[in-house]
């Protein structure tokens, strides 16, 4: 009889937050297919879970699913957990799922806690609809199409962001959507769990907004006209390098492109990259 593919949730932070049927099926499973053996063997040690583990992350899913199926099918179950919070959501394990679905085996998802919704339900803001938008792209002309998606959203959004990127990120909606109301969840769970509520304007204000792991939560259209603030010279100075960079667009494409996306005329794109280079920004 072919085994079941166990979707399990894991602690975002504090390892408490964990079910005892979570645990009872990381006890039983044959493997537990993680994103990060070494993360998870803090979880493991934690409950005394003996179970061997085997990574399964982006940049081997596609080699090692075909044997993690192959299990399967011979009678193992097999638990995929990330590396915290609820696999699939903005983590490896689709590929290795869809095979399963495919082959018709068994699967079963094991609920527990999500980084979205802890941070949504603290949020203060409508759950009703609610968007979640993953990681921002890096990639200029992908990250355009990202924002115009927000932009386009009703209710909440919610999404993840790295510290050393959130200042662009958050410079990049009010420039788009106003200075909306926003809540930067972070550390969610841990020690230092800490919520900066407040405009865009206010949460830029703090003094340690680039430390620990973000949830940005937004009140998608709930802030003044775009037009009020307009992208600053080191913005358009980094977005302009992005685009000629990363995208390898032409100066005169990447002028004509950041003119469009912001409202204004390609000269002052133009003048506000010079700016910024020789203020060294």
């Amino acid at each position: 009889m072919p085994g079941t593919l166990f979707i399990v949730a894991t602690p975002i932070g504090n390892l408490e937050d964990i079910t005892a049927r979570a645990l009872r099926i990381l006890r039983e499973d044959a493997s537990i297919a993680a994103e990060d053996t070494r993360r998870t063997a803090h979880l493991l040690t934690r409950y005394a879970i003996t179970t061997p583990t085997t990574s399964l992350h982006e940049h081997n899913e596609t080699r090692k699913a075909p044997a993690l199926l192959a299990r399967l099918q011979s009678g193992d179950s097999i638990a995929l957990v990330s590396d915290a919070g609820t696999p699939l959501i903005s983590d490896p394990g689709q590929h290795l799922i869809r095979l399963a679905i495919d082959t018709g085996l068994r699967i079963e998802a094991v609920p527990g806690p999500s980084a979205i919704m802890t941070a949504l339900a603290a949020s203060g803001f409508p759950t009703q609809p609610f968007v979640f938008l993953g990681f921002p792209p890096t990639r200029s002309k992908d990250r355009i199409k990202w924002l115009a998606v927000l932009k386009s959203s009703q209710g909440t959004a919610v999404f993840f962001e790295a510290p050393h990127r959130i200042r662009r990120t958050l410079g990049d909606v009010r420039a788009i959507l106003g200075d909306i109301p926003t809540v930067i969840a972070r550390e969610l769970t841990k020690i230092h769990e800490t919520f900066i509520r407040g405009p865009i304007s206010a949460v830029l204000e703090d003094v340690n907004l680039e430390i620990g792991e973000l949830t940005v939560v937004m009140n998608v259209g709930q802030g003044e006209p775009a037009a009020a603030t307009p992208p600053s010279d080191k913005m358009l100075a980094d977005e302009f390098g992005d685009m000629t960079v990363l995208n390898r667009m032409t100066r005169r494409q990447a002028v004509q492109e950041l003119a469009k996306k912001h409202g204004t005329r390609p000269n002052d794109v133009y003048a506000a990259v010079e700016r910024a280079r020789k203020c060294g920004k």
